[in-house]
């Protein structure tokens, strides 16, 4: 039963995206309104929940999602609705509607970046059984990226011992842990990021046996060879572009390549072309982009694998967490210039 407080209006601030974003997207580009507000009970007739938002994860695929949201493939110079962002997120029930949810249950899944947001789908939510870890971990290395890199490592990629595994944006939210899944596993690794401190990241925290800064390497194919001379097995494919077209160069007979993400094609009025293909021919590499909603019937499977390896220290975790709303804007910017270091996170509300 509600309360007379809960059928008050409270508060409710909100991420809004201003326009249709071409290119990379700017912290002007999106604003903090206070002017939402909401009531913290379902809707009569409704069969969704009411979620108090902790954390909101900052994913770049989040501007095409959203852009597509309020406009679809129409006229991008019309007025957008005024609606918050759409992402992934870690909430906790306040009220629930949803025989599967109830109040007080902690949860992960595709949320709106406002403090409070009712969901009236919710297929896309998991409980979280699990609270012996940080709640933010279920924005990264136990949520969607972690599932996605374990799907596009073992799924994809099916990897063995011994095997040389290159993985681009080697520093975000998936890159690392495909590293460090490929390491327990007893393959030789080397990632590319875009500093120095995050190479140095990669080398002495996540133990990759190698890193460089590939801002740093004007001629990508030769500083593959320098890593590879014997060529690459495995390519965990973040960022597309020209490092694909250099790897093409680079792979092994009977390779494995997973698509996971362009994050450099993402925004770009003419996307680059990939002019190495022919090599997936002569070299008969196997090349497959995959979509991880297809493979969630995993994550029990998945947790079963990453959890132990938490908990004893084999596998760590980065995150770069910024406190408050206000900074949602510059901290989801800052992922189109690698400003961030780790995965890129927002604390909404300390539970």
């Amino acid at each position: 039963m509600a309360s007379s407080g809960e059928n008050e209006q409270v508060s409710n601030k909100q991420v809004i995206l201003k326009n249709y974003v071409t290119g990379s997207p700017k912290e002007s580009d999106m604003y903090v309104s206070t002017n939402g507000t909401i009531k913290l009970k379902v809707p009569e007739g409704s069969s969704g929940i009411l979620v108090k938002n902790l954390y909101l994860s900052c994913d770049p695929y989040m501007l095409h999602l959203n852009n597509m949201k309020n406009y679809g493939a129409g006229n991008t110079n019309s007025k957008p609705p005024v609606t918050p962002l759409v992402g992934y997120g870690v909430a906790k029930v306040l009220d629930s509607e949803h025989p599967n949810f109830k109040k007080g249950d902690l949860v992960w899944g595709v949320t709106k970046w406002e403090e409070y947001s009712l969901v009236t789908n919710v297929e896309g939510l998991f409980k979280i059984q699990h609270t012996n870890v940080p709640l933010s971990y279920y924005t990264g290395i136990l949520g969607m990226p972690g599932i996605t890199a374990y799907t596009g490592f073992y799924e994809i990629c099916s990897p063995k011992k011994g095997d040389h595994v290159f993985i681009s944006a080697a520093s975000g939210a998936v890159g690392q842990l495909v590293g460090q899944l490929a390491k327990l596993l007893g393959c030789y690794v080397v990632g590319s990021a875009g500093s120095k401190e995050k190479v140095d990241l990669l080398k002495n925290k996540l133990k990759f046996d190698e890193a460089f800064d590939y801002k740093e390497e004007p001629d990508l194919d030769a500083a593959l060879k320098r890593y590879f001379p014997e060529g690459i097995g495995i390519y965990f494919d973040n960022v597309g572009g020209k490092m694909l077209d250099a790897v093409l160069l680079n792979m092994r007979p009977h390779g494995r390549i997973a698509v996971c993400g362009m994050i450099s094609q993402y925004n770009l009025d003419k996307p680059e072309g990939v002019y190495n293909l022919m090599h997936l021919l002569i070299k008969q590499v196997q090349i497959k982009g995959f979509v991880v909603t297809d493979y969630y019937h995993l994550f029990p499977k998945f947790l079963d694998l990453v959890l132990p390896h938490i908990a004893e220290g084999k596998i760590v975790y980065v995150e770069d967490i910024v406190e408050g709303l206000e900074l949602g804007p510059a901290a989801f910017a800052g992922l189109f210039s690698g400003r961030n270091v780790g995965k890129q996170v927002v604390l909404v509300s300390k539970e």
